[in-house]
């Protein structure tokens, strides 16, 4: 069995396909199954007395940057993995459009006349 640790917090066991952690003398993970490139995230567990504190958002900080850096695709199968990838997508786009808003202030400040830039 190999298990390498991910950040001080954090170990990946990639035999047993599951990503783990302690934190104040309680156990959480994250399994998930690995099948032609594709990292099915099955199930995400933090127990009450750890919950709140963001440890399920670290198990898949860390399942997603190892697929990254393997080139797996990710198929959340559970349903907290689902949720966190599609508020990552959405905070990802908000961040996109607010580059982009601000590229565009930039570029056509308020005070320019509709004249600027050629258009008459």
């Amino acid at each position: 069995m190999i298990v390498t640790v991910i950040s001080p917090t954090i170990a990946h066991d990639a035999d047993a396909h599951r990503f783990s952690t302690e934190v104040d003398g309680s156990h959480a993970h994250l399994d998930y199954a690995l099948e032609d490139g594709v990292m099915s995230i099955t199930h995400t567990w933090v127990p009450p007395a750890i919950g709140g504190r963001g440890v399920a958002g670290k198990l898949m900080a860390a399942a997603l940057e190892t697929a990254q850096d393997a080139g797996w695709r990710v198929h959340p199968e559970c349903s907290y993995a689902a949720a966190y990838m599609a508020k990552q997508r959405e905070a990802g786009q908000r961040h996109v459009d607010a580059l982009l808003d601000e590229a565009l202030d930039e570029s056509f400040p308020a005070s320019d006349s509709p004249a600027v830039g050629g258009i008459t």
